[in-house]
Formats: C-alpha cells, sequence, structure tokens
C-alpha cells in the first residue's frame, strides 16, 4: 500500500528529520538514506522498519539537522604546519640572501594550515534514541495513511467476494439446465441419423450419464465455497492480511480454472470466465494489502 510519513525529533544538539514512503509491493523492500555519520545505525533502523511493516517497497530518508546555534563545520587550524612553514620560509631567505618577513596572509594560504571539517558526529548511543523516536513517529503517520488505503481496499474486495459467490450461485443453477441441453441435442442429432427409427433410451441415458460425470463440478464448487468462505473470515479479522489472501486467491484460480475446463456449456462457460475475471481483479487489490 501507499503511504507517506514525517516526523523531526531533537535531543540535546541533535535534531532528526526522517521521512517514509512506500510502495506497492508484494514483498517488503527496504530502502534507507542515512548520513554518513549515523551509517553505523543503519541495522538497527531497518529492525525497526521490518517490526512494523510487513509488505510494500520502503523508502526511508534520514537527515541530521544542525542545531539552531551551531553549525555543522568547523574551522580548524594546523598550527604546527604553520609555524613550520614559517620557519622554512625564514631560512630560505637567510640562504639565498632575499630579505623581508613572513605575512600572516601568506601562511594562511600555504596547504593545509587551514582547512574546513564536518563538526564532530553525534555518538551512537546518543543518536539512536534521537533516530528511533524519529523513525517510529513517521512509521505512525505512514501506517495511518496505509490502514485508510487499507479499509478502502477491503470495502472493494467484499463487494468483489460477494460478485464471485453469486458466480458460483450461477454456475451451480446452470449445471442441471448444462445437462438437460446436452441429452435434448444428443436426442436430435439420433433422430437426424436414424430418422423414424426407434431411438435406444437406454444408449442415450449412458451417454448423458457419461458426459454429466466428466463435466461435474460439484467438488470445485464446495471448495470454491469454502474458500470464500475462509476469504471473508480473514477480511473481517483485519490487520495484515495479505499473504493469507494470496494464497487464498490461488486456490480460488485452481478451483475456477478447473470448473472453466469442465464446462462443456456455453452458459456454464461464460459464468466461469465471469468469475476468473473477478479473480484477477481480487488478486491485483490483495497485492496492495499489507
Amino acid at each position: 500500500m501507499t503511504g507517506f510519513g514525517r516526523a523531526e525529533v531533537s535531543a540535546g544538539p541533535i535534531t532528526i528529520a526522517v521521512e517514509a514512503r512506500s510502495l506497492n509491493h508484494r514483498h517488503l523492500d527496504v530502502t534507507l538514506r542515512l548520513p554518513r555519520t549515523l551509517t553505523g545505525l543503519e541495522m538497527d533502523a531497518r529492525r525497526l522498519v521490518q517490526s512494523r511493516l510487513e509488505r510494500g517497497r520502503v523508502e526511508i530518508a534520514v537527515e541530521l539537522l544542525p542545531a539552531p546555534d551551531a553549525s555543522t563545520r568547523q574551522v580548524r587550524v594546523d598550527q604546527a604546519l604553520a609555524a613550520e612553514y614559517v620557519a622554512r620560509a625564514r631560512e630560505l631567505g637567510a640562504a639565498i640572501g632575499v630579505g623581508g618577513d613572513v605575512t600572516l596572509a601568506w601562511v594562511l594560504e600555504r596547504p593545509g594550515v587551514v582547512r574546513l571539517d564536518e563538526a564532530d558526529a553525534p555518538a551512537p548511543d546518543t543518536a539512536w534514541p534521537v533516530l528511533s523516536d524519529a523513525l517510529a513517529r513517521a512509521l505512525d503517520e505512514l501506517i495511518l495513511r496505509r490502514t485508510a488505503e487499507g479499509e478502502a481496499l477491503g470495502a472493494e474486495l467484499q463487494k468483489l467476494t460477494a460478485d464471485l459467490r453469486a458466480q458460483t450461485d450461477l454456475v451451480e443453477a446452470r449445471v442441471p439446465a448444462a445437462v438437460e441441453r446436452r441429452e435434448a441435442r444428443l436426442r436430435e442429432r439420433i433422430r437426424t441419423l436414424l430418422g423414424e427409427a426407434p431411438i435406444d433410451e437406454g444408449r442415450v441415458l449412458g451417454e448423458v450419464a457419461v458426459w454429466a460425470e466428466k463435466t461435474d463440478v460439484r467438488e470445485e464448487l464446495i471448495r470454491l465455497r469454502a474458500h470464500l468462505e475462509q476469504l471473508a473470515q480473514v477480511l473481517g479479522r483485519g490487520g495484515a492480511v495479505g499473504r493469507p489472501l494470496d494464497f487464498l486467491i490461488q486456490e480460488l484460480n485452481r478451483e475456477v480454472n478447473t470448473v472453466a475446463s469442465k464446462a462443456d456449456d456455453l452458459e456454464v462457460s461464460q459464468a466461469a470466465l465471469a468469475a476468473k475475471g473477478l479473480i484477477e481483479k481480487m488478486r491485483e487489490q490483495v497485492q496492495n494489502l499489507e
């Protein structure tokens, strides 16, 4: 399911902002973007995300913000190196007979005397409570939005389940009529071949019985109804239902495919094809659920 959450937490000199986004995915795929100074906390952050979510492509972006009265960079001066430059410059001047003294501006321009460094990174023990708090709050908001989307998807799945149950009833109702139509077509073909000759009723009934046995879908319909009942129970239970629904959709599809393969009647085939279309829609929706 899709969702977004953001949180910002401060503690002492540390301020951490976290943005969490999720997209539809069959499995849990977590991408973490951490500042270089916090990379040591990646596994802890990943475990926290995995404990809260089960499915989806989740992107977590973490930013270490500067304190209002502090800078993230510091100017450092290497005094020993500066003194070495001055001493060597004066020795060179005396050696080659060049007068003049070394200026501060010249010293500051020498390589390595002045450098700009990042501020000291926070210790992991200090940063983790702030990061975990910000991450948990961002995940709370993301889950809240995913839950709202999940409720809408659940309502749609319940409607599709009711439609699939109606198609199952339709197949069951059409099967006896299909047997009667098969018998009527068989009698018509025999009359066409034999003309006025008497029809062997036993042979006709035997042929119809064999056909009825080959096209019998009662077991498949019983299993279909059982899977539909399970599906309704899972939807009513709520929570993380994506994986059990994945399994039930596969079973529903298997039974409907068998019904369609056995169908030797136009109306039964049409009902089976309509059921397959509903199951495909259900599969697409289930992939979006947690």
